[in-house]
């Protein structure tokens, strides 16, 4: 089931959520990806910390993937007020 995620906090919930369902502790999943307990922790209780690779590594070992797309409902508004580099998309 996608998710939308609006602040990093979603993404730590996602991340526990998965993991769980995945009947994994924190421990295993941090073997599974080489880091310690308490960066899968750390993950969960402020995603905002997790640096791109090691995000990914843990989707991967959770079976989850990251999509990036363009939003549904833009307001023409926040088109025109975008920051040049940006990919257009």
């Amino acid at each position: 089931m996608p998710h939308t995620l609006v602040t990093p906090t979603q993404m730590g919930q996602i991340l526990k959520t998965a993991r769980k369902n995945n009947q994994l502790s924190q421990t295993e999943l941090a073997s599974r990806v080489g880091l310690s307990q308490s960066r899968i922790s750390a993950f969960e209780q402020q995603p905002e910390n997790i640096g791109l690779g090691q995000l990914l590594s843990v989707l991967n070992a959770l079976g989850l993937e990251l999509t990036v797309q363009p939003r549904q409902n833009t307001a023409p508004q926040a088109l025109l007020a975008r920051d040049s580099d940006a990919p257009e998309w």
